[in-house]
């Protein structure tokens, strides 16, 4: 994956919140794509939330906000983004917020953008408060995708995803997904309560992953508005492949096998490997937003 050298980086659309002191609240996983891995570590090795770090109080937390933003002052052009993963999670967040901008636009429909937090440890948001452990979530209560890169070195050493750049863009694009069912509507359809292969909740994930897929056809001729031509300027095979091999580490499916020796699809949140990959690879394979109708 590679980034417009001469490209500006708007650092505006992520917020470095990492080293910032965070008030306690309630504990949340909200909907994201590695919310079920803190789930499944309390299930599997008797971890209660206490233990993984989150709180169960009443109190709604705020995000505190960080006296020195890293990314403000590293990140400023498409060839930071090449060198620094911090400058790289800013690039892939401002190409998907332009791509889904412009697709709204020509659905004649407005998107409003969704800020990235960058965090470490614990973070508080309207959803409640949470830790590392729970992974990369979007909450819908404040639209913000929250995000400690830390869990990328827990991608590859847990779960044995093979890691790259891309496998990063997937799992950001993957929340971002999120954020356009929240706009759309769609979310409300996984808040049953319902588990398994077959549930809503399965199918919102898939369709989250279809769309980070429309995403990646479309990244290298989405033009940035800041300069008119692509921020991203190359996708390989290679890029691909880390991607669906990510989308396959985090299939309930690999999980439960890892983590507690069988599987069980009765209790599946986010669908099996093979079908991650499945909708991660339609939405490449298309490029079109309509092709991941997952509730069909």
């Amino acid at each position: 994956m590679q980034f417009d050298d001469d490209a500006r980086l708007d650092t505006s659309e992520v917020q470095d919140v990492r080293g910032s002191r965070i008030p306690g609240g309630r504990a949340t996983i909200g909907g994201g794509l590695a919310g079920v891995i803190a789930l499944l570590l309390g299930l599997f090795f008797g971890v209660g939330p206490d233990n993984l770090g989150l709180t169960t109080g009443d109190e709604e937390p705020s995000v505190s906000a960080s006296s020195a933003s890293q990314v403000q002052q590293s990140c400023r052009t498409g060839a930071d983004a090449d060198r620094e993963e911090d400058c790289r999670t800013v690039a892939v967040v401002n190409s998907v917020q332009d791509f889904w901008d412009q697709e709204f636009q020509r659905r004649q429909a407005r998107y409003s953008g969704a800020p990235t937090v960058l965090f470490s440890g614990r973070v508080g948001t309207a959803c409640g408060g949470a830790t590392s452990a729970v992974g990369p979530f979007y909450c819908p209560g404040d639209r913000k995708v929250y995000l400690d890169l830390g869990f990328f070195q827990e991608l590859r050493d847990k779960f044995g995803a093979g890691g790259g750049p891309f496998a990063q863009a997937y799992v950001v694009a993957h929340e971002y997904g999120h954020h356009v069912q929240n706009l759309m509507g769609t979310l409300r359809r996984a808040q049953d309560g319902r588990t398994g292969a077959n549930s809503n909740a399965v199918r919102v994930e898939l369709q989250a992953d279809c769309y980070a897929g429309v995403w990646a056809r479309q990244a290298t001729r989405t033009a940035d508005p800041r300069t008119g031509r692509p921020l991203i300027t190359q996708l390989t095979d290679a890029d691909i492949r880390d991607g669906l091999d990510a989308a396959a580490a985090v299939g309930d499916d690999r999980i439960q096998e890892k983590f507690q020796g069988r599987v069980t699809p009765e209790s599946w949140t986010h669908g099996s490997a093979e079908q991650r990959q499945q909708w991660f690879y339609e939405g490449f394979r298309s490029g079109d937003m309509a092709r991941c109708n997952t509730f069909r």
